[in-house]
């Protein structure tokens, strides 16, 4: 059977799903984030202006789903002017598979009408999410030291849109 890739608004029913991916992912693992800690941000998130669109796929002759990955929204989240990117997760297994370009393609269509760039920030570490931000145009243009962890500096990217 052939998935079919979906991206559509959060819901309170995907709050376990997109805490688990974050939960699962050695990055979030890094930063301290558990499974109880991904919950409790994902479910202020419903209560807040942020928009967070998942990316789910069903099989094609089923309504079953499952959530593949995430993109959280801010309008003005960067500098109260620009879009900003605060989490972008992907289900490990469904890397490389276009749910992320998916993701961001979404992201950048909503913020155009509204904002002249976009902004995320990556870890240092986090070399495979630098090359895929660069592929898909971004341009790193700052960092910040000690930002959230000591030792680590966040590099903040940038796409003109």
């Amino acid at each position: 059977m052939t998935k079919m890739l979906t991206l559509r608004p959060f819901q309170e029913s995907d709050i376990g799903r997109c805490a688990h991916i974050m939960a699962q992912t050695p990055l979030w693992i890094r930063y301290g984030v558990t499974h109880q800690s991904a919950t409790e941000r994902l479910r202020g998130a419903l209560s807040s202006e942020a928009m967070i669109v998942v990316a789910d796929s069903r099989q094609a002759s089923s309504e079953t789903s499952d959530v593949l990955g995430f993109i959280w929204l801010v309008v003005r989240g960067a500098f109260n002017r620009s879009g900003y990117i605060p989490l972008i997760g992907v289900e490990s297994e469904a890397r490389g598979q276009g749910v992320g370009s998916a993701l961001l393609d979404y992201a950048e269509t909503y913020f155009r009408p509204l904002s002249r760039d976009v902004f995320l920030l990556c870890a240092d570490f986090n070399t495979d999410a630098q090359r895929f931000y660069i592929r898909q145009g971004y341009q790193q243009v700052g960092a910040l030291p000690d930002y959230v962890l000591p030792g680590v500096t966040e590099f903040i990217y940038r796409k003109q849109l």
